[in-house]
């Protein structure tokens, strides 16, 4: 049997040396995609831990950027394993960088990184930030769920070893979000910040037509497709928005 063929029978890798040069390939751009996103996204809340209103928020919200950035490392651990040049990556990129907040980019990415796109709009103080960690929180949890199944034993087992880390995470932002449609001011930013969020987080699933799936389905990347991911996410949230008054 080819390791194609046991890959496709649902077979399990574990160690670089058994991986064929495609599945490499598409292997170290899930990862380079997660660890890119984790910096990025982590790099983005330090910068509005100041504008929390209490104590208690701003270690939360410290407590997220501190194990986003622990998860990213993780996964980047195991890139060295292949070959990734794990010294300079971390500074490699601006991970704090972003476009402006008027700019539609879809589910495309740009600069030089692997961040979801969604990783491109800029935070707006702390109730922005607290709707975006809520919205993505929530889609990080449903991916995890798919990560945690992939091919390569190791990335799988990391994978599931931080996703009740990153729930907590969605935990945090969903308890943030209770104190702040408290007050009539709190709930109308929270909805604009949902208007604006909502679209973007969406579209981090991917496009539906999708062209290398199967390819990664072969390789027991993937079970789910993007819509499938999607039309989960969203269901999710039509069921929890309502719950804050946002629906």
């Amino acid at each position: 049997m080819t390791i194609d063929d046991y890959l496709a029978q649902g077979g399990i890798l574990t160690t670089p040396s058994n991986a064929p040069p495609r599945y490499r390939g598409e292997l170290l751009r899930l990862m380079a995609t997660f660890v890119d996103s984790e910096l990025a996204g982590s790099a983005g809340f330090a910068e509005v831990i100041n504008d929390a209103p209490s104590l208690k928020a701003r270690i939360a919200a410290s407590r997220i950027v501190l194990e986003k950035t622990d998860h990213a490392e993780r996964v980047l651990d195991l890139m060295g394993t292949f070959g990734a040049d794990t010294a300079r990556y971390a500074v490699h990129h601006p991970w704090a960088a972003r476009l402006t907040r008027d700019a539609e980019i879809g589910a495309s990415r740009r600069g030089s990184d692997m961040r979801l796109s969604v990783f491109h709009s800029p935070l707006q103080g702390w109730i922005d930030a607290v709707v975006m960690n809520v919205l993505m929180g929530r889609a990080v949890g449903i991916q995890l769920q798919e990560f945690s199944r992939v091919s390569y034993a190791p990335l799988a087992d990391v994978f599931r070893a931080i996703a009740p880390r990153e729930a907590r995470h969605a935990e945090l932002g969903e308890e943030g979000l209770t104190r702040i449609v408290a007050t009539e001011d709190g709930r109308a930013a929270a909805r604009c910040s949902v208007a604006f969020w909502r679209p973007r987080v969406a579209a981090s699933f991917g496009r539906e037509d999708s062209t290398r799936f199967d390819t990664l389905r072969r390789f027991g990347l993937r079970h789910r497709t993007n819509q499938e991911l999607l039309a989960t996410w969203t269901a999710e949230m039509d069921a929890r928005l309502p719950t804050f008054g946002l629906g």
